[in-house]
């Protein structure tokens, strides 16, 4: 429960047996109406998470006092769609934020505490995500097919399988693979860790599972011409002459078609995102 919501239950509840003092009328008029709006919240999930969302909002606009909405326009709404998308939050955190200062405004509105529209909208919100180019859930033996799938008697062999093993075993977009290079696998407190580079720049570490980890080192091993330079791709192409350039999105895309389609996992278009 928010501090408001604690304030109105505790001052609407001491006086329910009794008519209202004027200092207690006066105490209840005197609450903002966007705290009006955040005690009619009933789920404490979306309380939090709208009271979080109108917080960047507010620190993103330098906003301290709620009477700072009235000058909030369409141009400030779109500044910080831009900034959200900056940040690489995903298209559902966006909507969700968006959906949050839009039902304060129509609650403001309605409250006759602001003129002139709800700012929101007009605003395109980004496209509702589905599961189309991303990794589905595989069965263990479908994954297992697939991992196995490349010859790990050759280079271009051991290259894949570990390429495969980073795609299911991290989760990782075939993007945030092709950006990858020698020295995003780094230790930190003793434990092999991948460096990945997501969207906007955001860096996050993950923890490499043990096959993903052999499977790394054996391609590392026998193509170590291209691990003298740290910031060198950590996967590169194999084929024709060599360009210092790493696999690309496409060229992962491909691959792991090819190794589907020799695996029979089914729909190989949407095995990896």
């Amino acid at each position: 429960m928010t501090k408001t919501t604690s304030s109105i239950s505790a001052l609407v509840g001491a006086c329910a047996e009794r008519r209202l003092t004027s200092i207690e009328f006066q105490r209840l008029a005197e609450l903002p109406t966007a705290a009006e709006w955040f005690a009619n919240l009933d789920n404490p999930r979306t309380r939090r998470a709208y009271r979080a969302d109108l917080k960047d909002f507010c620190n993103f606009l330098g906003m301290d006092e709620v009477a700072q909405f009235r000058a909030v326009t369409r141009a400030h709404v779109l500044a910080w769609r831009s900034q959200l998308e900056h940040r690489g939050l995903s298209g559902a955190t966006i909507r969700r934020k968006l959906a949050a200062l839009s039902s304060l405004f129509d609650h403001l509105l309605d409250a006759n505490a602001v003129a002139g529209g709800n700012p929101v909208h007009g605003v395109k919100r980004p496209k509702i995500e589905t599961n189309e180019g991303k990794t589905p859930a595989l069965g263990d033996h479908q994954a297992k097919a697939l991992l196995d799938a490349p010859d790990p008697q050759t280079l271009i062999g051991l290259r894949d399988r570990a390429v495969l093993s980073v795609l299911l075993y991290l989760g990782l977009r075939r993007e945030e693979v092709a950006r990858l290079t020698v020295q995003d696998i780094q230790e930190r407190r003793g434990i092999k860790h991948l460096r990945v580079h997501g969207k906007g720049g955001k860096l996050r570490y993950l923890p490499m599972h043990p096959v993903t980890l052999d499977r790394i080192h054996s391609y590392l091993e026998a193509s170590s011409q291209h691990t003298e330079h740290p910031d060198a791709p950590l996967f590169i192409p194999l084929r024709g002459k060599r360009t210092g350039t790493g696999l690309s999105a496409d060229g992962i895309y491909a691959l792991v078609g090819r190794y589907a389609r020799v695996a029979v996992v089914v729909n190989p278009s949407r095995t990896v995102g």
